[in-house]
């Protein structure tokens, strides 16, 4: 028996090898087309799920007298997405370039033409309801980025008709630009795998620009350059919606290969799940290193915000990178919100979960790395950075403006101080916390 479990490991060892010489490496059209809409429709609802994150997480980090309101512009965002995603965004995002055109328009109507039961063009290699969800959820996360930085002094109305204008042109214009075939992708070989400029960057710009307009929350900031602390009501929340995005993650980044087909295309999604885990380890251990030299104590919102920033930071090319390369590409993202978070209070520029620094900054480290691993021009992607700064800033500024000219953006002094609660949707504070400041 003692020569039993060598045999065995020989055994174990040699079988998959044999296996894998006698296995296609391509399945057939019918079932290719199975394989890699399952991958859209699983990485779909995975990407759906971290709105669940993203809701959990602003919950958990804002005072309890806003947390009903934070959840409700959460879930509303998700939903205006998804109808304007239907209505124009997904045609403005994929326009059928010809050529390195700006801006376009896909033929067939305002409306994505969904296929009739029991129809399949197999030559697509997916179906078309498959490809259209997926897309829909990464349009979802942008607004969601935006959300958690304004949160606890902006006004539901005005919120969600940025958010319609966000998620029906500004953010399908910048898709357009690369995975839409269009200016960026034609002209300077921009490469973004998953979105940390695209997806990313542009919630962190438009989110930056509405914290400028907006101003900071009341008694954020004292005459003195002082930083009053507003504390969150749940970390054990914001720590269960860090875990849920994180989840949603290998969705967002695994289903970014596009294919299931063959066994290259699987065997690239498992490196994927293992870029963006291990990415996102080391922007925490980072973060939790840093803060304890900085301050004498680990901080858990930066550690959180460690995990995210990491994330994003792969995002960019989860492929192409060893995984030593992703501990470092993590590493370095996870530290940007420990260096920015502080940097912005400093400006008075009142980011409620560090939205600005994780997605923003974050997103722009991982794009401008991408040519260390991966096939891109640094002044192709900077290219990319600069022009989505720009078209992000001005739309976003534009809107914001009209916004607090016309309907106005925040409320009344009284309202702010109360809690926007009570007063948006008629919700009391929690039992015990409806003093908290």
């Amino acid at each position: 028996m003692k020569y039993a479990a060598p045999a065995l490991a020989a055994l174990a060892v040699a079988e998959p090898a044999f296996a894998q010489e006698a296995a296609p490496d391509a399945v057939g059209g019918g079932t290719a087309y199975i394989l890699n809409t399952l991958l859209f429709l699983i990485g779909g609802f995975l990407v759906m799920w971290m709105a669940a994150g993203f809701a959990m997480l602003e919950a958990g980090l804002v005072r309890a007298k806003n947390t009903s309101t934070q959840c409700l512009k959460n879930i509303g965002l998700y939903s205006i997405a998804g109808l304007m995603f239907w209505v124009i965004g997904y045609n403005i995002a994929y326009p059928g370039f010809e050529g390195p055109g700006l801006i376009g328009m896909a033929d067939g109507g305002p409306i994505y033409w969904m296929q009739g039961v029991g129809e399949a063009d197999v030559e697509t290699g997916y179906s078309v309801a498959s490809d259209w969800f997926f897309q829909m959820v990464f349009c979802a996360t942008t607004a969601s980025i935006v959300s958690g930085t304004l949160a606890e002094r902006i006004k539901i109305v005005p919120f969600f008709i940025f958010v319609t204008v966000l998620t029906g042109i500004i953010y399908p214009v910048v898709v357009s630009w690369e995975w839409g075939g269009g200016y960026l992708d034609a002209a300077w070989g921009f490469s973004d795998f998953a979105g940390s400029t695209l997806v990313h960057s542009t919630g962190g710009w438009a989110a930056l620009i509405g914290a400028l307009i907006l101003g900071p929350r009341l008694g954020r900031y004292g005459a003195d350059g002082s930083v009053n602390v507003f504390p969150g009501t749940n970390i054990p929340l914001a720590t269960l919606g860090t875990f849920i995005l994180w989840l949603g993650w290998f969705g967002f980044n695994g289903a970014s290969q596009l294919a299931m087909g063959t066994v290259g295309d699987v065997s690239d999604v498992s490196k994927i799940f293992v870029n963006t885990n291990m990415a996102a380890c080391a922007g925490v251990v980072v973060a939790i290193i840093a803060t304890q030299l900085r301050y004498g104590k680990a901080d858990v919102t930066m550690a959180l915000n460690g995990a995210l920033a990491g994330l994003v930071a792969i995002t960019a090319e989860p492929l192409a990178p060893t995984v030593g390369h992703a501990i470092i590409i993590g590493g370095i993202g996870g530290i940007l919100p420990v260096i920015f978070v502080p940097l912005l209070d400093k400006l008075k520029i009142d980011d409620v979960v560090g939205a600005i620094p994780v997605h923003l900054v974050a997103g722009i480290w991982g794009t401008l790395i991408v040519p260390w691993t991966g096939d891109a021009t640094f002044m192709g992607q900077l290219v990319g950075v600069l022009l989505t700064m720009v078209w992000v800033s001005v739309a976003s500024g534009i809107v914001w403006f009209i916004l607090k000219a016309t309907i106005g953006l925040r409320p009344s002094a009284e309202v702010e101080t109360a809690g926007l609660d009570i007063h948006e949707i008629g919700v009391e504070a929690y039992p015990g916390l409806a003093n908290q400041n």
